[in-house]
């Protein structure tokens, strides 16, 4: 079959096949040049020509415009103790614009991190959640999965004050203490016991739950938990034959635990774009999810806009799965109104224009941008680059204390509720805040009045 572009994918009839067939293989000149690209021009070259240049395709073979995977070589790392190599608590390095963030992108670590994240997407190219074979869930993963199933439970210990506000519910800094208190208990059960390296590890997924001070949550604390697998993986716990178990039982585990963990304690997006960001809180489940919907016979990036697709493949597809989420914390119905970036994001062409997006986006949204990799912990692992300052070099204070970026202050309010004050040159301290949409639709869920306004008011 000839590729044809843009709006001329189109299923054929029986009858349309034939002449297709046909033209084929009997070419005859036409007025148009076929290099136009017109729907209307049959090939001018022989059959065994074309099909050299150009491999048949269906509707939704986007196969032409997948790229090769990235030309990134993964480095592995054999198992290490704290025998024979200094471990240290990891801490931020990029603690000023300029020099030391374009350090890091051109460092190894930074290659490292984007191979180890465009490693496990490659893994789950055209891949369901259930397709996880028994061999690619190790122990190991099962153990992870125990871990986030225990850190679970903590809420249960930890239930939110029915302080009747929108914002970061203040029990949150309880549940996160009491997951530090978990934190030795959780790593023995991977095999890990020696207390140095514990206690560089842990950090990475004591920090991926959210910020303790600020109560909120964003792609800063998901990179965290990549960050706590990339760490397990260079001590060979997690080889690249897990990778898949990774994305599709490791992350919904985790997901899973966010989203109750967001709903519960209202917390609020850290960096948030408002509707002109992607997601309030996640990133890499669309960059799993594109990779996951490829090569789809039916499932187009418009697909996105059906319910009764979002309701039967969601539990399979990571994409599916994020966007019905964010459907149902949002007050108004319609991905146009309340995410219009992901509507325009399934206006595109195939899945993989959509996951070559997702990779530039990972690199320029995250790995790029100051308040992101301001808060980006560097350990023995995942080694700083020479010359970078230290928290004590710079004078600045720890992670855990540090409010955001040093630009604004933290105070206590009335209620309390420790939140940040920025300079709006008004006296009504930070001017109008905005919750976020779970704490939103909690409290409107509470009054049950959450699901009788779903439309906008101008609809």
């Amino acid at each position: 079959m000839t590729n044809h572009r843009g709006p001329c994918w189109a299923p054929l009839s029986a009858t349309g096949t034939k002449k297709l067939h046909a033209a084929t293989h009997n070419p005859r000149p036409t007025r148009r040049n076929d290099t136009t690209g017109s729907c209307l021009s049959p090939p001018t070259r022989p059959q065994q020509q074309a099909t050299e240049a150009r491999p048949p395709q269906t509707r939704f073979d986007t196969r032409r415009a997948v790229g090769p995977a990235p030309a990134h070589t993964y480095p592995t790392s054999g198992r290490r103790s704290s025998r024979g190599h200094e471990y240290t608590r990891p801490s931020r390095r990029i603690l000023s614009p300029g020099r030391p963030s374009s350090w890091f992108l051109k460092s190894e670590t930074c290659t490292l991190v984007e191979a180890f994240v465009f490693g496990i997407a490659d893994s789950v190219r055209d891949r369901a959640v259930s397709s996880i074979k028994p061999a690619e869930r190790t122990g190991v993963v099962d153990k992870v999965v125990d871990v986030l199933a225990q850190a679970e439970a903590i809420l249960e210990r930890c239930p939110p004050e029915d302080t009747g506000s929108r914002f970061g519910n203040p029990v949150f800094r309880t549940y996160l203490d009491e997951v530090d208190k978990a934190l030795p208990s959780w790593h023995a059960q991977l095999g890990l016991t020696d207390q140095p390296q514990v206690d560089e590890i842990s950090t990475y997924l004591a920090h991926s739950f959210g910020n303790k001070r600020r109560i909120d949550y964003g792609s800063g604390h998901e990179l965290n938990f990549f960050l706590w697998l990339l760490c397990l993986n260079r001590l060979s716990l997690l080889p690249p034959s897990t990778f898949p178990a990774l994305a599709l039982t490791v992350l919904p585990a985790y997901l899973r635990v966010m989203r109750k963990i967001q709903s519960s304690y209202y917390l609020e997006p850290a960096g948030s774009h408002g509707v002109w960001g992607l997601d309030d809180y996640q990133f890499l489940p669309f960059l799993f999810g594109a990779a996951q919907l490829l090569h789809h016979p039916y499932i187009t990036p418009k697909s996105i806009h059906n319910a009764l697709v979002l309701e039967e493949e969601g539990k399979e597809y990571l994409y599916l799965d994020q966007i019905a989420f964010v459907n149902s914390v949002k007050n108004v119905d319609g991905l146009r109104w309340h995410s219009p970036m992901l509507d325009d994001v399934s206006a595109a062409k195939n899945w993989a224009k959509i996951e070559g997006g997702m990779r530039k986006m990972f690199r320029k949204e995250i790995l790029e941008k100051l308040p992101v990799m301001q808060h980006f912990l560097f350990g023995s692992l995942v080694k700083p680059v020479e010359g970078m300052s230290t928290e004590d070099e710079a004078g600045v204070e720890p992670e855990e204390q540090e409010v955001e970026g040093g630009e604004v202050k933290v105070f206590d309010d009335e209620a309390g509720k420790r939140h940040v004050h920025a300079n709006a040159g008004w006296g009504d301290c930070c001017g109008i805040r905005v919750p976020a949409a779970v704490g939103a639709e909690g409290e409107e869920r509470k009054m049950g009045v959450g699901k009788a306004l779903r439309r906008v008011p101008f609809d």
